[in-house]
């Protein structure tokens, strides 16, 4: 049986990354547990989907990012391992139980219905949702100049407002928007902070799988848009390089469709989460039944916990009170080749062949790479 990989919220975790770089800048407040190098000018370059174990497999494919191997570390993701739930844990420094972004899809207790956190497909106030200040909002206050690179299209998102708040966003589609934006961002004021977002890998690992030449190709990119990044910025600024969860390619015969057997979705009124780490959400009474039917179904695949469960288990560190009706009745977690889809409910998702979002190896670590410049 695979052994789940626990979240190191509070000195190894994506959470602990921006209070580290916000206390390398010196702002007040902040503590650099992560021993960051001092400095007054940070660039953060986040790669979605690029996973430790998947950067030290491929590192042939990428010299740039290969080269600062040696110093560099792994940290954990948080729980579930999945986009929404880290960023919102990297910009605003706290575990999904405090910032409440508990997975890609989750439930509304006000309404009963399914938010969708990267497309904020229901009626929800982001700032009410996630209502905590951002490391963004403290490190703007504190007079450092605050930038988000990342495609014009985030900028009025959901997901945005809720991890993001305290930067001003500059829209860039193309590599080369990217760089210039970065090297303007990071020459403003007498300290910065700027943040790169790149989705690629994550983009081509969910169509082609991460362990493709697909993959690999997008990776040399990734590679040399970092060491372009590198370049951009002042010579005594810090790069720092990081991912918000890694992969695992699953392939079709491991796959259990939940729409195609009545006993798997008996006594549920909706199917949250991901495929790799679903959020149940029972009628009344139905918990103990469901966590039956799943264990037994699916035996040492997956680890199929209570609320309750889950929660003392610490995946979603401390969790607050407005966040805890949010997670699942019962939350299953895959740790062998599995995915858990639903054909009917979510037809796309089901034809993804790279996928995340459970405590796995390669789902959870990521790396932290640190360039210092100079």
């Amino acid at each position: 049986m695979i052994v789940p990989v626990s979240p190191q919220y509070g000195g190894g975790a994506l959470a602990d990354v921006l209070p580290s770089v916000a206390g390398a800048l010196s702002v007040p407040g902040f503590t650099n547990t992560l021993n960051l190098p001092p400095a007054s000018r940070y660039a953060v370059l986040l790669f979605d989907g690029l996973g430790w174990g998947l950067l030290r497999r491929h590192a042939e494919a990428a010299p740039y990012l290969a080269s600062l191997l040696p110093t560099g570390r792994s940290l954990t993701a948080g729980v579930p391992s999945t986009t929404a739930v880290s960023l919102t844990s990297l910009g605003t420094g706290l575990p999904p139980g405090a910032h409440g972004m508990v997975g890609y899809t989750s439930i509304v207790p006000a309404t009963g219905g399914l938010l969708n956190a990267l497309q904020w497909d229901a009626p929800v106030d982001p700032r009410q949702w996630q209502p905590h200040e951002t490391v963004f909002d403290r490190v703007a206050a504190a007079g450092v100049v605050t930038r988000n690179v990342s495609k014009a299209r985030f900028e009025k998102s959901g997901l945005t407002r809720s991890a993001f708040r305290g930067t001003v966003h500059r829209g860039a589609d193309s590599i080369e928007d990217r760089l210039d934006a970065t090297r303007f961002a990071s020459r403003e004021g007498s300290s910065s902070l700027v943040y790169v977002y790149d989705s690629q890998l994550d983009y081509i690992g969910h169509g082609h799988g991460s362990e493709s030449w697909q993959w690999e190709e997008e990776l040399v990119a990734a590679d040399s848009f970092a060491a372009q990044v590198r370049a951009a910025l002042p010579r005594d600024a810090v790069l720092v390089v990081i991912a918000d969860h890694g992969m695992i390619d699953v392939a079709p015969e491991y796959r259990v469709d939940l729409d195609a057997e009545p006993a798997l979705t008996d006594g549920l009124r909706l199917v949250g989460g991901e495929s790799r780490f679903r959020h149940l959400y029972c009628v009344d009474g139905a918990q103990n039944d469901v966590l039956a039917v799943y264990r037994e179904r699916l035996g040492d695949r997956a680890l199929v916990l209570s609320r309750e469960e889950a929660i003392g288990r610490g995946w979603f560190g401390a969790v607050e009170e407005r966040v805890s009706p949010r997670l699942g009745d019962v939350v299953v977690a895959a740790l062998g080749p599995l995915a858990l889809v639903a054909s009917r409910r979510y037809p796309q998702e089901a034809g993804l062949i790279g996928l995340h979002g459970s405590l796995t190896a390669d789902e959870m670590e990521i790396p932290l790479l640190v360039d210092p410049g100079r």
